[in-house]
């Protein structure tokens, strides 16, 4: 496996741990039609993202969440106690549908040898990044891109907002850079948005946020239904993705243009 690198020299690094689609044959094979129907990518959020602003370092693995989730913590403790939730190496669809065929769901030492063979070398190179960027600038930003389909009834009731920011309870960065990015989003009329709501930030921005030594992570978690359709075949609807890029454009312009 090889993680994809784009290197820049501005302070930010968009992260990308849910937009691969990959699965090693063996595995593609114990899953059951709702697993291989993959329904849980963060379908098209490289493109998304793709020359929205210059000169930024890009992160991303091209393993898909159902072999190993990146953003999850690598002791399986849960993020969102009490809440419904998917695992580090998920047995369930978000709709809480088993992926698996009967009686092939991994053990903890398949675990450990996906943590260390998929999940271990995103976060090294990851690190590598941040702390590349952190020492030419004395900071750096983290900018932690998702999506996910707005109705998920299992995770979450309701319509989810279109811009879903998380800063775990604004821990992550400071007061500075959080403001900067709901303000960003709040000038958007025509989106919703919502701070810490269903979606905080994962392990990514809990575990890399450390905004007084100057990492400062944030988490975008988008609605799917503005860029694309939210079933099969989960086709890139291009107006409705150019439209939603000017607005992630503004964003992430804003974020530097306002060093934390």
């Amino acid at each position: 496996m090889k993680i994809h690198i784009e290197t820049g020299d501005s302070p930010l690094v968009l992260a990308q741990p849910h937009g691969g689609t990959e699965i090693p044959p063996d595995l593609l094979k114990r899953l059951n039609p709702h697993g291989q129907a993959l329904a849980d990518t963060d379908w098209h959020i490289s493109r998304l993202y793709d020359g929205l602003v210059d000169d930024v370092t890009v992160v991303r693995t091209p393993i898909h969440r159902y072999v190993i989730d990146a953003n999850r913590d690598p002791s399986d403790e849960s993020l969102y106690p009490g809440q419904n939730t998917t695992s580090l190496c998920p047995t369930t669809t978000f709709d809480g549908r088993p992926i698996y065929k009967p009686g092939q769901q991994p053990g903890e030492d398949e675990i450990q040898q996906r943590q260390q063979q998929f999940h271990a070398p995103y976060h090294d190179a990851l690190r590598e990044q941040l702390e590349r960027i952190h020492q030419k600038h004395g900071y750096v930003v983290l900018y932690d891109c998702h999506s996910i389909r707005s109705l998920v009834p299992y995770l979450f009731e309701g319509k989810l907002p279109d811009f879903n920011i998380g800063t775990n309870n604004s821990q992550s960065c400071n007061r500075g850079l959080e403001s900067c990015v709901q303000a960003a989003c709040a000038r958007e009329a025509y989106f919703t948005h919502v701070l810490n709501g269903r979606f905080k930030g994962g392990w990514t921005t809990r575990h890399y946020g450390n905004p007084q030594a100057g990492f400062h992570a944030i988490q975008m978690e988008l609605a799917q239904c503005n860029y694309m359709q939210e079933q099969e075949p989960w086709s890139y609807d291009i107006d409705k993705a150019e439209m939603l890029r000017i607005y992630l454009r503004n964003i992430l312009q804003s974020i530097l243009s306002n060093p934390p």
